[in-house]
């Protein structure tokens, strides 16, 4: 499949190479190796594996937050910054799979550039939705996501007229805590908190999943991918995440999309868009090897991260990046050990409070609230400890 305008392969940069996604969105380069040409690799500081993944795809442009002149004398790649990648001329598609706010700067110089960017970065759009939607629009850019979620979503909404959604339901598995009394909370460990029951992923996001904050950052992404307000967008439990999300339309009609839970699924699609391309990185689904699907409602008690993230959605202005800032960290010292589980809503619920700020904030605004969030939760983390 070549890129529509001008007939070579797909030109791809993958930002966060060496994270959980980046490393799935090189399978599936692998398994159809004519379809793309890599433009660019970035990834924080794993060098070693940068290096081999440089090797084998041999991309133009490189970056790595650490040990930067080791990476540069062993590989033939040009060293770039991430907005100069994602603005490259011959980048079609930029995938955004970096952690927090690192991902912002890049995938806004990306759609200034009218790319298509395959979003993997949650905190980028809760942060900034309005500013990146905006900007897309105004270049005439796309954002694809990718959380099997949200690529749900978009799937059943390919031909659907705006106008004729009713609701839009995220399904949550509910993660390794689903039936922990949530009296015993305060007891569970990070290693327990990593035990995800249904998918492979990286320690932050597999840490949200347990605390389900990371359904109530997808619920205010949702708002911005679909112009849909937070009072339309549920959240129900399935524990077998094969039903990964469902669209009810206004004359009663329900659509979901299932599929196994593998991100490589969602990844492709993302990046193969509009064509669905026969690969062989992702297995079928068989429903009859699993034979009952079940649904429930989320039990708040349990999930004050849901409850607050979504709180922070309603209020709107800087509170999502304060929410996205304060959970960074607390979820940071959590698997340091510094912190229980149950501590980290308390550090968000405090951050949020605190913050004040204005309801229409520029970037500006936004990276100062980011910053004032995580001082006052690293002071709040030290007063603990």
């Amino acid at each position: 499949m070549d890129n529509p305008v001008t007939g070579r392969r797909i030109g791809l940069v993958v930002l966060g190479s060496t994270g959980s996604i980046g490393r799935q969105t090189l399978d599936v380069v692998r398994s159809l190796p004519k379809h793309f040409n890599v433009i660019g690799l970035a990834a924080g500081g794993n060098v070693t594996l940068l290096e081999e993944q440089a090797r084998e795809f041999r991309p133009r442009l490189i970056y790595c937050d650490r040990d930067s002149e080791y990476v540069r004398g062993r590989v033939s790649a040009r060293w770039a910054g991430m907005e100069e990648m994602a603005a490259h001329p011959d980048t079609d598609v930029v995938v955004t799979a970096t952690l927090g706010i690192t991902g912002l700067s890049p995938t806004l110089a990306a759609l200034r550039a009218g790319k298509a960017v395959a979003l993997a970065n949650k905190e980028v759009l809760v942060m900034a939705g309005q500013l990146l939607t905006a900007e897309a629009k105004r270049h005439s850019a796309q954002l694809r996501p990718i959380d099997s979620e949200h690529s749900a979503i978009w799937q059943c909404l390919w031909g659907e007229h705006p106008d004729s959604v009713e609701r839009i339901v995220l399904t949550a598995s509910g993660g390794p805590f689903r039936d922990t009394p949530p009296e015993e909370l305060h007891r569970v460990t990070a290693e327990q908190a990593l035990r995800h029951p249904n998918w492979q992923m990286g320690q932050k996001i597999t840490v949200d999943s347990a605390t389900l904050l990371n359904k109530g950052l997808e619920c205010i992404e949702a708002r911005w991918l679909f112009d849909v307000p937070l009072d339309r967008i549920d959240v129900i439990l399935h524990r077998e995440s094969i039903v990964h999300s469902l669209v009810m339309f206004r004359d009663g009609s329900v659509k979901a999309q299932l599929g196994v839970p593998d991100m490589r699924l969602p990844i492709q699609c993302a990046l193969t868009y509009p064509e669905r391309v026969p690969g062989t990185a992702v297995p079928r689904l068989d429903l009859r090897r699993i034979g009952t699907l079940n649904f429930g409602t989320p039990d708040m008690r349990r999930y004050p991260c849901l409850s607050l993230a979504l709180e922070a959605g309603r209020n709107g202005g800087a509170f999502p990046a304060v929410l996205c800032a304060a959970d960074e960290i607390a979820v940071q010292h959590f698997l340091a050990g510094h912190l229980g589980f149950t501590d980290i809503a308390h550090v968000i619920e405090g951050a949020l409070a605190a913050h004040t700020g204005p309801a229409n904030p520029s970037l500006d605004d936004i990276l100062a609230a980011d910053a004032s969030a995580r001082a006052w939760a690293e002071d709040w983390v030290k007063a603990k400890t």
